[in-house]
């Protein structure tokens, strides 16, 4: 329903959706550009790309990171839904001492995704802990009152 008890049905075809999308598939390309620069690694060293979640599913998007990572063929073998999942296992067995010879051979690195800081006067922020920083992190700063009696 729309709005008012009013339906609403259309047809839309693969080409409008694309076009009406398009902004929000290079929203997504965005944090893969990110991801390869911090890695410090070129794309053309990564081996493979491997697709999780819903969004894998479209053709356009698949065709737009195909074509970042210089046309490569993009690895469609597993389960987008439940690569996350099968991700999150495989960290619970290593966390948790249970995992197999093969899980002794991983290691997974917690980071942070963003700085965290503290604002400042002026409305300034001052990281304390640097976005990717390995996590736990501990850092103590000494920070001291903008006025008098605060």
């Amino acid at each position: 329903m729309l709005a008012e008890g009013e339906d609403y049905t259309t047809s839309l075809t693969r080409a409008k959706l694309e076009t009406i999308c398009m902004g929000l598939f290079y929203d997504c390309i965005d944090p893969v550009e990110e991801c390869v620069k911090d890695s410090g690694i070129d794309k053309s060293q990564i081996h493979e790309i491997v697709l999780v979640g819903g969004s894998a599913r479209i053709p356009k998007l698949q065709e737009m990171l195909s074509e970042f990572f210089d046309d490569k063929e993009l690895n469609k073998t597993i389960n987008p839904d439940e690569a996350v999942a099968y991700g999150a296992a495989v960290q619970a067995a290593i966390l948790s001492g249970q995992g197999s010879e093969k899980t002794k051979e991983l290691l997974f690195v917690d980071v942070t995704p963003l700085s965290l800081g503290v604002e400042t006067t002026g409305g300034k922020m001052v990281p304390v802990i640097h976005r990717g920083a390995a996590l736990p992190a501990k850092k103590t700063v000494v920070f001291s009152t903008g006025e008098n009696d605060q």
